[in-house]
């Protein structure tokens, strides 16, 4: 059971062999300091890398005969999946907070901040924050809730609509 789930996982891996994986023998061999080594058997390359304490990696297995390197596989693989990631880039949620009885200016100046986080692909979280006496008139609140959402309807959509947490209303508004 143990040998099947491990064999699995060794095909779901990357198709590059690394130490033992390689059979081929003789090999092209390229040390770690990118020096040419020529062509030379599979175990004493295997031993070479050993004996500086990285690993014999195939780069191109299609070649006769196959090129090896001796490096860092660990590191290799780490540069290789952070320069597939580069071209990625990972949303974040902005918050903004309001009051009922804020102001006219003031949550344009909050809308305006909003503006600038969802242009950057930014989600925002608009919550309206209720204190004391403010609890009883949650209309006021969702005045300002829906005023907020019809400025930034521009430049982003309502994900979640308002919804009543305990004290807080929370809206969530993802990029267009």
């Amino acid at each position: 059971m143990a040998l099947a789930r491990r064999n699995q996982q060794t095909e779901n891996r990357d198709t590059v062999r690394i130490n033992g994986n390689i059979r081929i023998t003789p090999i092209r061999v390229v040390s770690e300091t990118g020096e040419q080594l020529g062509v030379i058997p599979t175990e004493q390359a295997l031993e070479r890398a050993r004996d500086v304490g990285l690993d014999l990696v195939e780069v191109a297995p299609n070649e006769r005969p196959p090129v090896c390197r001796i490096m860092d596989y660990g590191k290799y693989k780490y540069d290789k999946n952070k320069k597939s990631n580069r071209g990625q880039s990972h949303t974040k949620t902005k918050e903004i907070r309001l009051r009922p009885k804020t102001g006219d200016e003031d949550i344009r100046t909050k809308i305006r901040r909003a503006e600038k986080f969802l242009l950057n692909k930014d989600k925002v979280q608009v919550s309206v924050l209720f204190r004391g006496r403010e609890m009883a008139h949650i209309e006021e609140g969702r005045k300002v809730m829906q005023q907020v959402i019809e400025m930034l309807d521009e430049v982003g959509k309502v994900e979640t609509s308002p919804q009543q947490h305990g004290k807080r209303m929370i809206c969530m508004i993802s990029p267009r």
